[in-house]
């Protein structure tokens, strides 16, 4: 009931959030296994899109965390 009470308060205090960049929606593909290349070769561009994604997952923290220092100064 608190948790309710408290959102219900934020709601009506009128916190515009802003849009959450495009990027951060993003799903990062597997790399394509292609017949007759090495197998490194696609280990090697999976560690790629892995990268990607954890600087993806890591800009996503940070808006987040922005966000919540802003409305917490309020």
């Amino acid at each position: 009931m608190q948790h309710a009470a408290t959102a219900k308060g934020q709601t009506q205090a009128g916190a515009v959030l802003p849009p959450l960049p495009d990027d951060l929606r993003k799903q990062e593909p597997h790399a394509p296994i292609v017949e007759g290349q090495p197998l490194i070769s696609v280990v090697a561009r999976e560690r790629q899109a892995l990268n990607r994604a954890n600087d993806r997952q890591k800009r996503t923290v940070e808006f987040y965390d922005d966000i919540q220092k802003r409305l917490g100064a309020r």
